[in-house]
């Protein structure tokens, strides 16, 4: 058996992939426009993990609700600098929901409320202004 990826639906594919590839670093590897179906199946990965993707499907005139994604749980990455990442997302309007106060661990979520766990390589000692900072909303 080999993994292949995890779907996740999305509402805006041009704010998903804004999140995806230039907030996290991920890149698009491949896309299906599939117009019988109205849909576009965009898959994003890691350039050291490329065969771990994510596929974001865009459903073209859904007015469906995602909801909050809650039942989903969450996605996770490992990260080469959390803060330099978190920094980053915080400056693209991003909410830092879990910030990575103890230098190893962080929550963000994507435009479709997708819970998205970023994870230190080894850890980092605390710095501010992460380590004082507290939660916001869920994650």
């Amino acid at each position: 058996m080999k993994y292949l990826h995890s779907m996740v639906r999305v509402r805006d594919l041009d704010a998903s992939l804004r999140f995806y590839c230039e907030g996290l670093g991920l890149r698009e590897m491949r896309r299906k426009e599939v117009p019988e179906g109205k849909y576009t199946l965009v898959f994003v990965a890691a350039a050291d993990s490329p065969e771990a993707e994510i596929e974001l499907t865009f459903n073209w005139d859904s007015s469906a609700d995602y909801g909050s994604a809650r039942n989903f749980g969450h996605l996770a990455f490992r990260v080469e600098d959390i803060y330099a990442t978190c920094t980053r997302l915080q400056s693209m309007g991003y909410t830092i929901h879990r910030p990575p106060r103890d230098g190893h661990m962080a929550f963000v979520r994507s435009p479709d409320l997708i819970s998205i766990e970023l994870l230190q390589e080894g850890h980092l000692p605390p710095r501010e202004p992460w380590a004082s900072m507290p939660n916001s909303g869920t994650w």
